[in-house]
């Protein structure tokens, strides 16, 4: 199995959590994602009101000069973990 079909793989896995992860472990997860599909973060800071969107922004903007290869593995080792605790 090929590193994207493994990253296909836990994209698909993570939907089905029957519980919902911590809010950390849900901007982790989101900022390993947009570094593994896009790459470094490329958009504007949020407003200083948009409190969720700066979260995600800076979770995203702290993984920069990571490879999309290396969040790709990481991304599949986060959702591992989800998956033992919260399935």
């Amino acid at each position: 199995m090929s590193l994207d079909q493994k990253f296909e793989a836990a994209e698909t896995a993570v939907k089905a959590l029957t519980k919902r992860p911590t809010d950390e472990e849900l901007l982790e997860l989101y900022a390993l994602y947009k570094q593994a599909t896009i790459g470094d973060c490329d958009t504007p800071k949020p407003g200083i009101f948009d409190l969720k969107g700066k979260a995600k922004w800076e979770a995203w903007k702290g993984k920069k000069g990571n490879s999309k290869e290396a969040a790709k593995e990481a991304y599949i080792k986060h959702v591992g973990e989800l998956m033992e605790k919260y399935k």
